[in-house]
């Protein structure tokens, strides 16, 4: 893209002390010849209002979801769709939180899921946030997904700490907006940056005078004030150390006593109270409590009959859950699921290769729904143009034998699920160099077979619980696939017709074959199949799991 006025930054603008840079990195993309529409959250005007962002950048500011006459068109949508790029700057760890969960509780975060547009993240936050797990994790999933996340600065912070956290300097922001957009950055020199921010960095105010010294008379400080040398060595000595040792993990025990765990039910109701006396200070007149007889008892309410009655008194706790240590919605919540995806290739030269059709689809979609369902999930990929599922761990692999030491080197699992089509044979001799055409006659191609990860799985010493095979066929599919079943040693063979268009498709028509008998789902999207598969495995562990505390 050229440097010309087509160029449009949608700047969002979340709720940190940093957000009073925005205004300078809106100068720079005006600047730099770009249009520039600022949208404001509820947080970021506290710090930055929308008249100055207006006046700068020469375009309305965008403050919230409900306004009716932008609404009534949908605006966040329309702003959304219009710019070539959205940054989020500064994006807070709140922002960061929702963006990664997909939330859209206001205009920010609304246009934010709605666009089809690039979206570049400029983290800002104190130190002990931006290295929390969760950021760090919400971090990962947005870049998982798509997201520019630029790493934050090491500097000191408004806080008083030191470390990683700080926004960058606009000058640096723009450099990334520009990169980004294919623009002229204009006389923004990338190796005077470390030099403009020496220069540009403030001197401290002398107390008792000026804006600085009343905000930190007003705004107590998180840690005492020092030095940016005595900060640079204490941060430098930190990360030095040695880590501490992890304190040991006490597992929840619902049964256990102590004052702050209390049974259902046990607890005893509070003495009566004369009616007459309640409220009486409430209205004018009103009579002063009576003393309650001594031969009045209290009413003790305790867990009663099955229908939570007991002496005729309704028991108030009648109908409340039971606390779930594992939640019916993450039912594989500390299981391993190891599964396998998309075709292999197999080489004959450097430029052909012996594969099939397999898009990987399916497989892909199971590992997105054991993820949903709590599992950690490491999914072992043939060469295909697929996205990560969020919250998989994604091994790439290319052959059948690259395939079969990552699937080795990933056990133990719980379960594994071999979705995918992996070449049966393979060129015994590659060549290496191209092999050329000689006369009329075809080359020789010699094939050897390729190891059977799932026979191999089956027979070895981390053999996963619950072992799941796919069978790829084009006539008597459940035939095959119980034969497949019993020669492979596995648990289940979900089965499949490929005579269609299935392979590469996004519907999917699959039959599991099992000892008990045979399943068919009917024709559906994948990643409904994903789920239906998933759901039988979570019941087949925990049925397992029954049967092993009854034995």
């Amino acid at each position: 893209m050229s440097a010309d006025n087509s160029a449009k930054v949608l700047l969002v603008i979340g709720g940190g002390i940093a957000a009073y840079k925005s205004c300078e990195l809106v100068r720079l993309i005006r600047k730099g010849g770009a249009d520039v529409t600022c949208v404001v959250t509820n947080g970021g005007q506290q710090f930055v209002t929308p008249m100055a962002l207006a006046a700068l950048s020469e375009n309305p500011v965008y403050t919230t979801l409900w306004d009716l006459k932008n609404e009534a068109e949908m605006g966040h949508i329309q702003l959304s769709r219009e710019a070539d790029l959205v940054v989020v700057c500064p994006a807070t760890a709140d922002l960061m939180a929702k963006m990664a969960a997909g939330i859209a509780d206001d205009l920010a975060t609304t246009l934010i899921l709605a666009t089809d547009k690039p979206v570049m993240a400029v983290p800002a936050m104190n130190v002990r946030m931006w290295q929390h797990e969760a950021t760090q994790r919400n971090a990962n999933w947005l870049r998982q997904a798509g997201v520019h996340v630029v790493d934050p600065d090491i500097g000191p912070m408004a806080c008083g700490e030191f470390g990683p956290g700080r926004l960058p300097e606009p000058e640096a922001i723009w450099l990334e907006i520009a990169d980004l957009l294919d623009l002229d950055p204009g006389d923004v020199d990338p190796a005077e940056i470390g030099e403009f921010l020496e220069v540009a960095e403030p001197e401290p105010v002398a107390r008792g005078g000026g804006l600085g010294s009343l905000l930190s008379s007003l705004i107590p400080r998180s840690a005492a004030k020092r030095t940016q040398d005595e900060l640079e060595a204490q941060w430098s000595e930190e990360q030095s150390s040695e880590e501490p040792e992890p304190e040991e993990e006490i597992p929840f025990d619902p049964e256990a006593g102590g004052s702050l765990l209390a049974g259902k039910g046990s607890a005893a109701a509070a003495p009566p109270t004369d009616p007459e006396a309640t409220n009486h200070m409430a209205g004018k007149g009103g009579a002063e409590p009576e003393p309650i007889d001594g031969d009045e008892q209290p009413v003790s309410v305790g867990i009663g009959d099955e229908n939570g009655s007991q002496d005729g008194h309704t028991n108030p706790l009648d109908g409340q859950p039971d606390f779930e240590q594992e939640p019916e919605h993450r039912p594989l919540f500390g299981r391993h699921v190891l599964i396998t995806a998309g075709p292999t290739r197999e080489p004959i030269d450097p430029v052909r290769y012996i594969a099939n059709r397999s898009s990987g689809k399916q497989g892909f979609a199971i590992a997105a729904a054991a993820a949903a369902a709590g599992a950690r999930v490491t999914l072992v990929a043939g060469p295909v143009f697929l996205e990560t599922p969020h919250g998989v761990d994604r091994i790439d692999v290319e052959s059948a034998r690259e395939m079969a030491a990552a699937v080795k080197g990933n056990l133990p699992a719980d379960v594994a699920i071999m979705v995918a089509a992996v070449s049966d044979w393979r060129s015994k001799d590659v060549s290496g160099e191209k092999i050329k055409k000689r006369g009329s006659a075809p080359p020789a191609l010699m094939l050897t077979e390729n190891p059977d990860i799932l026979a191999t799985t089956a027979a070895g010493g981390n053999r996963p619980s619950l072992l799941i095979g796919f069978a790829a066929e084009t006539q008597d599919v459940v035939e095959n696939a119980k034969t497949k079943l019993k020669r492979k040693g596995v648990d289940w063979i979900v089965a499949n017709d490929v005579s269609g268009d299935v392979m590469g498709g996004e519907n999917n028509r699959v039959q599991i074959v099992t000892k008990r008998g045979v399943e068919s789902l009917q024709n559906m999207p994948k990643d409904d199949v994903a789920r239906e598969l998933i759901a039988r495995v979570a019941e087949e562990l925990e049925t397992s799991a029954e049967r092993d505390d009854n034995d």
